[in-house]
Parts: C-alpha cells; structure tokens; sequence
C-alpha cells in the first residue's frame, strides 16, 4: 500500500508574489539537487495559465538501493495550473522511469488566506510507492523520509528566492537585520580578541625590555 504524506506550509507573501517566485525556484543554495529545469508546453485555456516542465534531480540511493537503482539522476514531470480568478496555483510532480521501483506523485496547492491577507498557504499532499517484491515496504519508507527532508530544503529554498525577489518586503528587511546583527557581533568578537592578543604581546614585550634593562 503506498504511503501517504501531507503537509502545509505558510509564506509570508502574497499570492501574487508567490505565484511570481514559482517561476524562479532555481537555482538556490538549498536546492543544489535540481540539475535542470525545461519548460515543455505552456498555453492559455479558460483564463488558466496550463505549464508542464521537465525537471532532472539528482538520486542518491543508500547501498542497499543500489541493487534496484543505479542512476545519477531522475527526471521529473511538472504539471501546473494557475487560475487567476480563484486565485490558485495548483502543481501536479511525479517521476518518469523506474516507476516500479518507486514512485513519486505530489500535489502542492497555493492559495491566498482570507483571514490573513499578505499570506500564502501550501497545502502539499504526497503518495510513495513501490512494486518491488519484498522489499516494497522498505522502499516505499526511504521514500518516504526522503520526501519529507527533501520538502524542508524546497521551503528554505524557496523563501530565500522570494526574499531576493522581494528585498523591500518586511520578511526580507528582517531577515537581513538579523544576518547584519549575527556578522556584526561576529566582527565584534574578533576585533576584541584580536585587540586581547595585542594586549597581551604588548604586556610580554614590555616585561622582556625590563628584564633586558635590569641585566644591562
């Protein structure tokens, strides 16, 4: 029985901001593992904006995977569909090839919160499974966590692609104060330590000139 996932998420943007930031998700330092992105077909039906894009991703696989799977990298298909109107993006992502040694299906839905403006829920729902014999179970749980580390690099790595889209965005200015305050307490440090070591030479090389003039 394949495995199934959900989780939500919520960003400190608009829907429109967010909508803008999916089409620019990489590259980012947490998302290292995506290698390509193409855009297949894109066309306008029904006032939706209708996308598919091909995304190839590394596949690192644990030793004991190795036996099923040997490839480097998977490719992924990206379906998607914005509706200006109601105000969603709804993604459809599932892997091409090696579907019965796992299988990935997600579906993400952004949408605007009525009751907090200026913020955008994702909804992510996710099934992992497998048709290897007897090893399905464990397969589909390696999956399984996976995914679930794999979701925690793609929201760090997206709020840092809507931070640098957004630099005048309260999120934004924050994030940057508190990044200027870490380096500058770190400078601080230093240049106190370097001031102590200063001190100290100082201290050493005035007590070696007494020394020296006492036995002169």
């Amino acid at each position: 029985m394949a495995k199934y996932h959900e989780s939500s998420t919520v960003y400190n943007y608009s829907w429109e901001q967010v909508t803008q930031g999916f089409w620019n998700r990489y590259p980012n330092p947490f998302s290292t593992h995506v290698l390509s992105e193409d855009t297949v077909t894109r066309e306008i039906r029904n006032g939706k904006l209708h996308s598919k894009r091909l995304l190839t991703k590394t596949n690192h696989v644990p030793k004991w995977g190795e036996r099923f799977f040997k490839a480097k990298s998977v490719s992924i298909i990206e379906e998607s569909v914005v509706d200006p109107k109601e105000r969603t993006l709804v993604t459809y992502t599932r892997n091409i090839g090696f579907n019965k040694i796992m299988s990935v299906v997600e579906q993400v839905v952004y949408k605007s919160l009525p009751d907090q403006p200026g913020k955008t829920i994702a909804i992510r729902s996710a099934w992992i499974d497998s048709s290897v014999y007897g090893f399905g179970t464990a397969i589909r749980a390696f999956g399984l966590e996976r995914f679930k580390k794999n979701c925690a690099k793609t929201v760090n790595g997206f709020n840092h692609v809507l931070q640098n889209m957004f630099p005048n965005h309260p999120v934004a200015l924050a994030a940057s104060a508190v990044g200027k305050d870490y380096h500058g307490s770190k400078a601080q440090k230093l240049r106190e330590a370097a001031k102590h070591a200063s001190d100290h030479m100082k201290a050493q090389a005035e007590h070696l000139v007494q020394n020296l003039s006492v036995k002169g």
